[in-house]
């Protein structure tokens, strides 16, 4: 029964681990998209200011970026949130792993116990057996 209950915390652990995991990928890969975003907006407009630009179109692109800039540090900042619960998660799937693995050597431990109690009592069992058919003989073969 605990080690039914220890492999179902286990087994919800190691899928909150793959959720967890999943989240950061998905954080990580949306703060590339904004980062390559950026990138590529500002190439655009050093290729336009070679050729002139006005000020409202510079004044646009500073509020965009700055824009962007924002929309990229929230990003940052969930995945670096993202990171943290990972961690967190592995913690807590290796305390339920040890956890688990704890009560399956004790499980192992008593099932061994309990051969080695049954080996004992089958041996018992065999010489007083034997020693019945011994002592049986002996007192046929008195008579």
């Amino acid at each position: 029964m605990l080690i039914e209950l220890a492999q179902n915390k286990t087994d919800k652990a190691t899928q909150r681990l793959g959720q967890l995991q999943g989240a950061l990928t998905s954080a990580a890969e949306k703060l590339e998209m904004l980062l390559q975003y950026r990138q590529e907006y500002y190439e655009q407009l050093q290729a336009q200011m070679a050729q002139g630009v006005a000020a409202s179109r510079w004044q646009n692109f500073q509020n965009f970026i700055g824009t962007l800039d924002g929309a990229i540090e929230q990003q940052r900042a969930l995945s670096e949130q993202a990171k943290v619960k990972l961690l967190h998660g592995r913690t807590d799937w290796q305390n339920q792993k040890r956890r688990l693995s704890s009560f399956d050597t004790l499980a192992d431990r008593v099932r061994q116990q309990e051969l080695v109690t049954l080996n004992r009592r089958e041996q018992r069992d065999s010489d007083e057996h034997t020693s019945r058919q011994f002592r049986l003989r002996s007192t046929a073969s008195t008579d």
